[in-house]
């Protein structure tokens, strides 16, 4: 059939928003190459969530519904996934890069010979040309990430095996729905046809899941520091004008690497990108690496002493000067004219 097929997750009878936002992607893809988009959802329980996919335009849902199948388990979801895919032929499948699809992707890749790129931050569809061997290729999906260290941006193609598969990080792609009215159609997939006892040799006797205290990409005001802030004591300032705000506090990978903040916090092409009303840049110089990770920030306010720093051009405004000194005024001000 040669579609594009979204693995879609689940958790706790929820599809997860990197799925939707590889919906999103994998529809415009779908429509560049004038093909179809699936999704494969694989748990129990999934009556309805046909519904919830539809909306972003897929056109085939395939639903493996059966007890079993969640939580997830590595055996059964590769061995379906697998034998729908030899069956269905997509010409490109899309994961997300989480714990889930990292663990998922290379089973799927490996089974079927097709090569993998992980960790993508962005996908587009154009053509290559492989002049040593005289041929050219048309309608090739871009598997566009970081390399060496963020330092540099790589874009990766499969010329000829299928499928074209690649992991994309949470966040990196928009999620909008196509229509509501949209409605796909709906295949149940026999999951006895695929699945043999040895699939589940390995079960599940307890699950616990520790959520993030983090949340970047809920929030709407981002206070980020860089390593212009200087250690990990001066980021206390950021969590002080932070906690006055509302806002959470965010770290470019320089800070990361010094040890200013956790990793859990960093932002950009190698960390986690996020699309607040308000970014608060404090200390960051503005590599190509942290701005690809916060460049749709609605506004942006830059608190640099260097009046020549990247970030700055991409500022809405610009404070120059130490944040020692302006943070703490930013915090007295706010409560005063809060009250």
């Amino acid at each position: 059939m040669n579609n594009v097929c979204v693995y879609c997750e689940i958790e706790e009878g929820k599809i997860q928003d990197v799925s939707f936002e590889l919906l999103t992607k994998g529809r415009s893809l779908a429509n560049q190459l004038n093909v179809k988009l699936e999704a494969l959802i694989i748990g129990e329980n999934l009556a309805g969530m046909e519904k919830e996919v539809s909306k972003y335009g897929v056109d085939i849902v395939f639903l493996a519904d059966d007890k079993r199948l969640y939580p997830f388990t590595t055996l059964p979801h590769t061995a379906i996934a697998v034998g729908l895919f030899k069956e269905t032929q997509p010409q490109i499948v899309l994961m997300g890069a989480t714990s889930i699809g990292r663990d998922l992707g290379p089973r799927i890749s490996s089974s079927l010979t097709s090569g993998l790129t992980a960790d993508c931050t962005d996908l587009q569809i154009g053509e290559y040309e492989d002049k040593k061997a005289g041929k050219k290729y048309e309608n090739l999906l871009y598997q566009i990430r970081p390399a060496f260290g963020g330092n540099i941006v790589a874009t990766i193609v499969n010329p000829d095996n299928r499928p074209q598969m690649a992991t994309v990080r949470e966040g990196v792609m928009k999620k909008e729905v196509l229509t509501e009215s949209h409605k796909a159609e709906v295949v149940n997939i026999d999951v006895n046809k695929y699945l043999n006892d040895a699939d589940f040799a390995v079960k599940i006797i307890e699950r616990q899941i520790e959520q993030s205290k983090v949340n970047l990409k809920g929030s709407s005001i981002i206070i980020a520091g860089g390593y212009g802030v200087g250690s990990k004591e001066n980021f206390n300032l950021l969590y002080d004008l932070a906690h006055a705000i509302g806002a959470e506090v965010g770290a470019s990978r320089a800070a990361v690497d010094a040890g200013f903040a956790d990793k859990e916090r960093q932002i950009g092409q190698t960390g986690i990108t996020v699309r607040p009303k308000l970014y608060i840049a404090c200390g960051i110089s503005g590599q190509i690496q942290h701005i690809a990770g916060m460049q749709e920030s609605a506004m942006v306010i830059s608190i640099n002493n260097d009046p020549n720093a990247p970030i700055n051009k991409l500022a809405d405004y610009v404070i120059q000067g130490n944040l020692e000194n302006i943070i703490p005024k930013m915090i007295k001000y706010y409560r005063k004219n809060i009250k």
